[in-house]
């Protein structure tokens, strides 16, 4: 530590009283912050990382990644990105923050996503490789890779509906991985859809590996995880329309909830402590109850 101080200019007759490292740091409430990661008293000022209350090296990687992306569109006169807690992990860990704050160092483990289904690495780039480009992160041949993926995937979609399997094919594997035997042909993407079977399994059969030798094992992995799930994923995709209803009503900045006389006096002092954007934020902020919600969809005219 003493040689690394030497070598900064200005520090080259600095002395070091105790060397070590220490976990323990401060921080400013995240509350304070809008979901673009600006301050909201002060313009023009973003906070990411370990001043926010966050903890790890992705974390603050990934709230500095949002927050530099923002300061440049708001000096640019363009409109915040905003990762919906749907789209993205990092969504996730920014609303929990400004909608909630936290009261020791925030990690972002999966268990803090309520759609885990949909936020999974596998579909990463399907997710947030468009939005990429869309703000400069992304070049022509990223989305052309893109396109060829969701066709590859489609593609595998497809031949495990549409293919057939015979008893005679299958029942010997079926019977291998503790799976009833079938008495007639049989759909791929239904046998595909059984727990106890994998894609291997499938590929394990000559015919189904020569017909499927033109999709690319990604396509088919990711076609299968889609069979498998697919009753699951649906139903996290209905969630996210209803919440993005929420979503979509914004709550004016100069809002005044002291007006309202409905609601809980809990839930004035977190609203005008938070000042959520939309609906769906307020929501999520601890004390404000379904109720609520509802008087705030009345005075917005819903």
């Amino acid at each position: 530590q003493y040689q690394a101080i030497k070598l900064i200019t200005g520090f080259e007759n600095a002395k070091i009283f105790r060397p070590g490292y220490a976990i323990e740091y401060d921080y400013f409430p995240p509350t304070q912050l809008q979901r673009s990661l600006e301050t909201k008293l002060i313009n023009h000022l973003y906070f990411a990382g370990q001043i926010n209350g966050t903890t790890g090296y992705e974390e603050a990687a990934c709230q500095g990644l949002m927050a530099g992306i923002n300061a440049h569109r708001k000096i640019n006169e363009q409109d915040p990105v905003i990762l919906k807690r749907s789209e993205a992990y990092i969504g996730v860990l920014i609303d929990d923050l400004v909608t909630k704050g936290t009261d020791e160092p925030y990690r972002m483990f999966t268990s803090r996503a309520e759609y885990r289904i949909l936020l999974r690495q596998d579909n990463a780039d399907l997710r947030l490789t468009k939005l990429g480009a869309e703000i400069g992160l992304g070049d022509t041949k990223r989305i052309e890779a893109l396109e060829a993926k969701k066709s590859d995937i489609q593609k595998a979609i497809s031949f495990f509906g549409k293919e057939n399997i015979s008893p005679e094919q299958i029942n010997p594997i079926l019977a291998t991985n503790n799976s009833s035997p079938i008495k007639q042909k049989t759909r791929l993407s239904k046998i595909l859809s059984r727990p106890q079977i994998k894609l291997d399994n499938l590929l394990d059969v000559q015919a189904v590996k020569e017909k499927a030798s033109s999709i690319s094992q990604e396509a088919l992995e990711q076609a299968e995880i889609q069979i498998k799930y697919n009753g699951y994923i649906e139903r996290e995709h209905e969630t996210v329309l209803k919440t993005n209803k929420l979503e979509g009503i914004r709550i004016p900045p100069s809002f005044e909830y002291n007006k309202i006389h409905a609601i809980s006096a809990e839930s004035k002092e977190k609203l005008i402590q938070i000042k959520p954007e939309t609906i769906g934020q307020a929501s999520r902020i601890s004390g404000v109850s379904p109720s609520d919600i509802n008087i705030l969809l009345v005075y917005m005219g819903r």
